[in-house]
């Protein structure tokens, strides 16, 4: 059995994966879902200092000091260069790295030139006007394509000001995460922010599969998205 290390977005915490883990758990793998430094429930800590370099840290503590193995490691939108970053610290525990409608960032680059030029606009002025020039507000979760009241409701109170410094540090990679195959997931009804690293994925040969949901794919379809990872944990 793999070991499934889902490390969530920007503004979430590990709780977001609470109806996917089931069914990853009754197909007898070990799960884990931390929540990154400064956010949801470890939100006193946040600072302007937590960056990128924090959050991978957050997640290479975890697999190595419960000395994980033949980790299947996910990473939701912002958590992209996360598990870049991860994999290239310690590549000979990851099975697989896979991408959930998220960054694929090389060596030298920063979230916010992948974003789109025009969501990439919204973020900083968001962060220079609202968030005291250090803090992403929360976006409006039908833009994210949430719609339906009761998942509204189960996430907004928990969603807390992500840092923009994460946004802004450059992924530094050395190249040892390159040989740890990688999937993506794209969700592709919505917007599609992540369409270009779709297309980037592709290009470096990846699997990628299409899912019908919104971007928060593990609260509008957590079955169909549990199927897909349980799916990449076997190649």
């Amino acid at each position: 059995m793999s070991t499934f290390v889902l490390v969530h977005g920007a503004w979430h915490g590990g709780w977001c994966w609470g109806r996917v883990t089931p069914f990853l758990r009754e197909a007898g793998h070990d799960v884990y879902t931390p929540t990154l430094t400064g956010l949801s429930e470890r939100g006193h800590l946040l600072s302007p200092l937590v960056g990128l370099d924090t959050h991978i840290e957050d997640v290479v503590r975890l697999i190595t000091v419960l000395g994980l193995q033949d980790v299947v490691l996910v990473g939701h939108s912002y958590a992209g260069q996360v598990i870049s970053g991860v994999a290239d610290r310690c590549p000979d525990v990851i099975a697989r790295r896979v991408y959930l409608d998220a960054f694929v960032g090389d060596d030298g680059e920063r979230a916010r030139d992948l974003l789109p030029d025009e969501v990439a606009h919204h973020w900083a002025s968001s962060a220079e006007e609202q968030g005291f020039g250090w803090l992403v507000p929360v976006r409006k979760l039908s833009v994210l394509g949430v719609t339906e009241q009761a998942d509204v409701d189960w996430l907004l109170p928990k969603l807390t000001p992500h840092p923009w410094k994460t946004y802004t540090d450059p992924l530094r990679l050395t190249g040892a995460g390159t040989e740890v195959p990688a999937t993506f997931i794209e969700c592709v009804d919505w917007m599609r922010v992540f369409r270009a690293q779709a297309d980037r994925a592709r290009q470096q040969g990846w699997p990628v599969h299409d899912l019908h949901t919104g971007h928060e794919a593990m609260v509008t379809a957590p079955k169909e998205l549990a199927e897909l990872l349980l799916e990449c944990a076997k190649k």
